[in-house]
């Protein structure tokens, strides 16, 4: 994000493609020429001469500028005692309370919300298609970027004056902090040498100095952090208890309750950046933080060693450790051995829960599904994905089972309650977990379930096929049966085999404009017929305009029109979403 950032304001600097401004002209109307302070001031636009501006367009309604306007107020706060730079608030509110209300929590100025023809202006003169929208004027109105919102959320004040040479200088210094990085120069600031602890003393960072340390970007409101903390936990208690040189920094990214901060602190063993630590946030763009949760693990060098180990320690609790790539190499072994080695019973008993369960209570031993292709599905009713795909699932289940009788699914539910259960699974023709069944945690980690619905497919003696069975459902129906790569193969040969002869470009009626381009796709709508298409379509990228094979090489105008083919479709033969070469 940050490439694509300063490469846009430097292209678009170096072609001289910025507006410039009079500020008197741009803020003022016939009537005033003035603007507001939330406790009612006045303010002569004539003190903005000289200053560099943000224009700040939002709105109380909208939840993106609630998000944002903190952050917008940090960087503020830290930049008006300059002396040379202001904010004023352009409202997109319906009534003068929501103003009121919004601008109460701004310390900068204000268009007044009574001036509707002015704040119409402005959005037409920046173009302004979505809020929240900054754009940022230097101190002779010349726009120096229409792109503030990503700038103060990557940059912050940091980024000040938001030209492109300053975003071009804070990359140039990033890079340098990587090549010379070390453990004082990822969690020191110029004001504070130290971390903290739950109790409020003070460590110094020079004191893990030789140590691993993992850095957990933590949000205690998100649901998988909270749940990865436990786990933590437990992987931390039992290093230290072996002794090891191991640290865990937490790296805060909660900023708008202390008090839930400090409960989370109490809650763990280790240390922590303190609330609100401009430093979470260099960090966050530092390590280029894309997923929750995440753990940085930093070496004894002070050098980065893993991005995130977060799914390791998942898996492997501290067996993961001491996070090199000589231990994960070992790991994978482990892990292929295991692989190869799995079970119906290793993957679906544990200790007295040796069964499945069938309609009507019914209980089946797990040995039962020994010598069947057997699909694992990981779904809940209150999912609307999973209540869209399961009707595809029992459509494919019993035309595999009319053909494969040693064929079978077993429903694993994140349903709420037994009720929500029970009427979902009321729905599906197979087996089943118990609602509740303490396994399905262990086989979401063992199948890698991030998000549901996850269809993972097991051979006959259990081993793991494709956890992927669901995007093979979804392409090929009952045809993927038995979900194995040998079968791709072979239907990516029949694909291929059904193509022969057709013409790689087509003209249509229906899309002048451009060549059509035969294209495999995995599903698209029809833009001739309107119905659901698959495997081939005729595709325009650049509209996104696609065409079923039947549609495209269909007569044309009383005539057969393709590329290559003077004879058209003759010797086709088409069925539903795909055309078929006759043989």
């Amino acid at each position: 994000m940050y490439n694509q950032i300063f490469s846009l304001l430097l292209t678009m600097a170096e072609n001289g493609e910025v507006d410039v401004h009079d500020i008197r002209s741009l803020l003022s109307s016939s009537e005033r020429d003035y603007l507001v302070r939330n406790n009612g001031d006045q303010v002569a636009v004539a003190t903005l001469q000289g200053k560099k501006l943000g224009l700040y367009f939002s709105a109380s309604w909208c939840p993106p500028c609630q998000r944002f306007t903190p952050n917008l107020v940090d960087a503020y706060d830290e930049l008006v005692a300059k002396g040379d730079f202001e904010v004023v608030f352009i409202s997109a509110d319906e009534d003068v309370e929501s103003f009121n209300g919004y601008f109460s929590k701004m310390p900068w100025l204000a268009v007044p919300f009574t001036d509707s023809k002015t704040r119409e202006a402005l959005d037409g003169c920046f173009k302004v298609k979505g809020i929240p929208h900054l754009v940022f004027l230097d101190e002779n109105g010349k726009v120096l970027s229409d792109r503030g919102v990503m700038l103060i959320s990557e940059y912050g004040a940091e980024g000040y004056p938001f030209t492109p040479e300053r975003v071009k200088e804070i990359k140039e210094q990033e890079e340098e902090a990587r090549r010379n990085q070390s453990l004082r120069s990822i969690l020191e600031s110029p004001s504070r040498d130290f971390i903290i602890a739950a109790n409020g003393n003070k460590a110094l960072v020079t004191d893990l100095e030789g140590k691993t340390i993992g850095l957990y970007f933590s949000m205690s409101s998100f649901k998988k952090s909270s749940d990865f903390t436990g786990t933590l936990v437990k992987v931390y208690n039992e290093l230290k208890a072996k002794e090891e040189k191991f640290e865990i920094v937490m790296i805060p990214l909660d900023d708008d309750d202390e008090e839930s901060f400090k409960e989370e602190l109490n809650g763990v063993p280790w240390l922590s950046l303190p609330f609100k630590d401009k430093k979470c946030e260099k960090l966050v763009r530092y390590f280029e933080l894309s997923t929750l949760p995440t753990l940085v693990i930093i070496g004894p060098d002070g050098k980065t060693l893993h991005p995130n180990v977060a799914d390791a320690i998942e898996e492997h609790g501290a067996n993961a450790y001491p996070f090199t790539p000589d231990k994960f190499s070992e790991l994978e072994k482990i892990e292929k051995a295991r692989q190869e080695a799995q079970t119906f019973e290793s993957v679906l008993v544990s200790g007295d829960l040796d069964f499945v369960g069938g309609k009507d209570g019914v209980k089946i031993p797990v040995s039962d599904l020994v010598g069947k292709h057997t699909l694992l599905y990981f779904s809940a009713h209150w999912c609307p994905p999973c209540r869209a795909f399961t009707p595809k699932l029992v459509e494919t289940y019993h035309e595999i089972k009319a053909k494969h009788d040693a064929f079978e699914v077993i429903f694993i539910s994140s349903d709420r309650d037994q009720a929500s259960y029970e009427e979902y699974y009321s729905t599906m023709p197979w087996l089943s977990l118990p609602f509740g069944d303490e396994r399905k945690q262990s086989l979401s980690r063992l199948f890698k379930v991030n998000g549901i619905p996850s269809l993972a497919a097991l051979g006959p003696t259990g081993k793991t096929i494709t956890t992927d069975a669901r995007g093979l459902v979804m392409l090929h129906g009952a045809k993927a049966f038995p979900f194995t790569d040998e079968r791709m193969a072979e239907i990516e040969s029949e694909y291929a085999e059904m193509a022969k002869g057709w013409p790689n470009k087509v003209k249509h009626e229906l899309h002048e404009e451009h060549e059509l381009v035969l294209t495999r796709s995995q599903g698209y709508t029809c833009d001739g017929c309107d119905k659901e298409g698959k495997i081939w379509a005729y595709n325009c990228a650049d509209c996104d305009f696609d065409l079923h094979t039947e549609c495209a090489l269909k007569e044309i105008n009383g005539k057969k029109e393709t590329e290559n083919d003077e004879k058209g479709n003759e010797g086709w033969v088409c069925d539903g979403d795909v055309c078929y070469k006759a043989s």
